[in-house]
């Protein structure tokens, strides 16, 4: 089980972002491996928010019909929005974000050790880092 980020979606879609390359070796390797891919909507909704206003509608409907559809997505309720609010307020840092931390709530509620993103502090968080 692998969690994927906002960070490797928007690497995958932007054929001239600075990962592209490593973002799409490493997705068709995940694809390859058939391993179950997970995010929340929390990441679901910050990557279709950054795609729509950074690279268009087009853009979006390949992410919403082509890979939205290979991925498993938690859903934040209340009780998991909570959590990760307590989580938030309790890390006292500026620059880790909600979605972020949401993103280490699931991953540790769902048993997944593996991160398919480009942002360091997955692996600050002590999970193994793809990308």
């Amino acid at each position: 089980m692998i969690l994927i980020d906002t960070s490797a979606i928007l690497s995958i879609l932007d054929r001239n972002d600075a990962f592209h390359l490593s973002a799409a070796k490493t997705w068709g390797e995940i694809l390859a491996k058939d391993e179950a891919i997970f995010l929340n909507n929390y990441i679901l909704l910050e990557a279709t928010a950054l795609i729509q206003r950074r690279y268009g509608v087009e853009t979006l409907n390949e992410f919403h019909f082509g890979m939205v559809p290979l991925l498993e997505i938690e859903w934040m309720d209340m009780s998991k929005h909570m959590q990760a609010m307590e989580l938030l307020l309790s890390a006292n840092r500026r620059n880790l974000s909600l979605v972020d931390i949401s993103a280490f709530a699931t991953m540790r509620r769902l048993g997944i050790s593996k991160a398919f993103t480009f942002d360091r502090h997955f692996a600050e968080e002590g999970f193994e880092v793809l990308g």
